[in-house]
Protein backbone atom coordinates (compact mmCIF):
# COMPACT_ATOMS: atom_id res chain seq x y z
CA UNK A 1 0.00 0.00 0.00
CA UNK A 2 0.96 3.49 -0.60
CA UNK A 3 1.72 6.15 1.86
CA UNK A 4 -0.94 8.14 0.38
CA UNK A 5 -3.02 5.14 0.32
CA UNK A 6 -1.96 4.67 4.06
CA UNK A 7 -2.75 8.25 4.88
CA UNK A 8 -6.16 8.44 3.02
CA UNK A 9 -7.55 5.14 5.02
CA UNK A 10 -5.90 5.66 8.91
CA UNK A 11 -6.85 10.13 8.20
CA UNK A 12 -3.30 11.02 8.84
CA UNK A 13 -1.34 13.54 6.53
CA UNK A 14 0.77 12.22 4.20
CA UNK A 15 4.12 13.53 5.59
CA UNK A 16 2.99 11.87 8.74
CA UNK A 17 2.76 8.52 7.50
CA UNK A 18 5.76 8.90 5.49
CA UNK A 19 7.66 9.63 8.64
CA UNK A 20 6.02 6.62 9.82
CA UNK A 21 7.11 4.46 7.47
CA UNK A 22 10.70 6.05 7.45
CA UNK A 23 11.15 5.33 11.54
CA UNK A 24 9.73 1.84 10.30
CA UNK A 25 12.44 1.38 8.31
CA UNK A 26 15.25 2.84 10.44
CA UNK A 27 14.91 1.62 13.40
CA UNK A 28 12.25 -1.43 12.97
CA UNK A 29 9.79 0.22 15.34
CA UNK A 30 7.33 3.04 15.62
CA UNK A 31 7.27 3.41 19.04
CA UNK A 32 8.10 6.44 20.14
CA UNK A 33 11.24 8.09 20.65
CA UNK A 34 12.55 9.39 24.09
CA UNK A 35 11.52 13.15 24.93
CA UNK A 36 13.99 15.23 26.96
CA UNK A 37 16.21 13.07 29.54
CA UNK A 38 18.61 14.34 31.77
CA UNK A 39 21.47 16.98 30.85
CA UNK A 40 24.68 16.55 32.58
CA UNK A 41 25.43 19.52 34.70
CA UNK A 42 28.80 21.75 32.98
CA UNK A 43 30.29 23.13 35.90
CA UNK A 44 31.48 19.79 37.01
CA UNK A 45 34.85 17.85 37.80
CA UNK A 46 37.84 20.25 38.64
CA UNK A 47 35.69 23.16 37.33
CA UNK A 48 33.17 22.87 39.96
CA UNK A 49 36.36 22.37 42.73
CA UNK A 50 37.83 25.53 41.90
CA UNK A 51 34.81 26.81 41.92
CA UNK A 52 34.17 26.23 44.74
CA UNK A 53 37.38 27.11 46.21
CA UNK A 54 37.15 30.28 44.64
CA UNK A 55 33.62 31.39 45.83
CA UNK A 56 35.10 30.82 49.65
CA UNK A 57 38.48 32.44 48.83
CA UNK A 58 37.41 35.87 48.36
CA UNK A 59 33.94 38.24 47.14
CA UNK A 60 32.76 37.78 43.93
CA UNK A 61 29.70 38.56 41.27
CA UNK A 62 28.77 36.12 39.54
CA UNK A 63 29.46 38.25 36.15
CA UNK A 64 33.52 37.77 37.29
CA UNK A 65 33.09 34.28 37.87
CA UNK A 66 31.98 33.89 34.11
CA UNK A 67 35.36 35.89 33.17
CA UNK A 68 37.14 33.32 35.03
CA UNK A 69 36.14 30.31 34.10
CA UNK A 70 36.15 31.25 30.46
CA UNK A 71 39.71 31.98 31.25
CA UNK A 72 40.21 28.57 32.56
CA UNK A 73 38.78 27.23 29.06
CA UNK A 74 35.35 26.67 30.28
CA UNK A 75 32.99 28.79 28.52
CA UNK A 76 29.24 29.19 30.68
CA UNK A 77 27.09 32.02 30.53
CA UNK A 78 25.36 33.75 33.84
CA UNK A 79 22.34 31.62 33.90
CA UNK A 80 24.43 28.21 34.64
CA UNK A 81 27.14 30.04 37.43
CA UNK A 82 24.06 31.40 38.37
CA UNK A 83 22.27 27.81 38.97
CA UNK A 84 25.41 26.53 40.46
CA UNK A 85 25.72 29.30 42.71
CA UNK A 86 22.03 28.73 44.35
CA UNK A 87 22.05 24.99 43.83
CA UNK A 88 25.26 25.21 45.98
CA UNK A 89 23.90 27.08 48.90
CA UNK A 90 26.78 29.80 48.23
CA UNK A 91 24.84 32.99 47.52
CA UNK A 92 27.07 36.53 48.45
CA UNK A 93 25.21 39.40 50.33
CA UNK A 94 26.20 42.49 50.21
CA UNK A 95 26.64 44.43 53.44
CA UNK A 96 25.00 47.65 52.66
CA UNK A 97 25.70 48.52 56.22
CA UNK A 98 29.27 48.80 55.14
CA UNK A 99 29.12 51.36 52.58
CA UNK A 100 28.00 54.21 55.25
CA UNK A 101 30.62 56.48 55.63
CA UNK A 102 28.90 58.47 58.50
CA UNK A 103 25.38 57.86 59.92
CA UNK A 104 21.92 58.31 58.21
CA UNK A 105 19.92 61.61 58.44
CA UNK A 106 16.55 59.62 58.59
CA UNK A 107 14.36 60.51 61.31
CA UNK A 108 16.99 63.50 62.38
CA UNK A 109 15.12 66.57 63.37
CA UNK A 110 15.57 69.28 60.51
CA UNK A 111 17.49 71.78 62.80
CA UNK A 112 17.98 75.02 62.29
CA UNK A 113 15.40 75.89 59.56
CA UNK A 114 12.67 74.13 61.22
CA UNK A 115 13.18 76.34 63.82
CA UNK A 116 12.58 79.51 62.32
CA UNK A 117 9.72 78.13 60.36
CA UNK A 118 7.94 78.05 63.74
CA UNK A 119 8.65 81.09 64.91
CA UNK A 120 7.60 82.67 61.76
CA UNK A 121 3.83 80.86 62.08
CA UNK A 122 3.15 82.41 65.45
Amino acid sequence: MSCHRAAAQFGVSVSSAIKWVRRRRETGSVAPGQMGGHRPKLIAGKHRAWLLGRITEKDFTLRGLVAELAARGLKVDYRTVWSFVHAEKLSFKKNRGGWRTRSSRRGAAAGAVDQVSKQNRT
